[in-house]
């Protein structure tokens, strides 16, 4: 009996679709536990503005896609100063927020 196993570091790159779906749903998450109201035309700003910087460490998040306390900290230095700037929120909230909901 063989079984055809990849493992998850061979696993294909996901798709854009998929990631921008994960990064709403991450900011969707994390604006739940703010209990903030953000306006659409931002919270989608905001949304492309993660989508981006996704897509530009691709590479290196998918390899080390699961460790999430490294993914946490690299949103944290990489994310969440611009976020917080564009959505006007206290960035120590902001990453509160987002750790609870990520799981970092």
């Amino acid at each position: 009996m063989s079984l055809n196993h990849t493992s998850k570091k061979d696993a294909p790159l996901p798709t854009p679709r998929g990631i921008r779906r994960a990064c709403s749903k991450e900011l969707y998450r994390t604006l739940k536990r703010m209990k903030t109201h953000i306006p659409d035309p931002l919270l989608r700003q905001g949304e492309e503005l993660y989508y981006r910087k996704v897509i530009g460490n691709l590479i290196w998040i998918h390899e080390n896609h699961s460790n999430r306390k490294l993914l946490y900290q690299w949103w944290e230095r990489e994310v969440s100063g611009e976020l917080s700037s564009l959505w006007e929120v206290e960035q120590g909230k902001l990453c509160h927020a987002f750790h609870d909901a990520f799981g970092g």
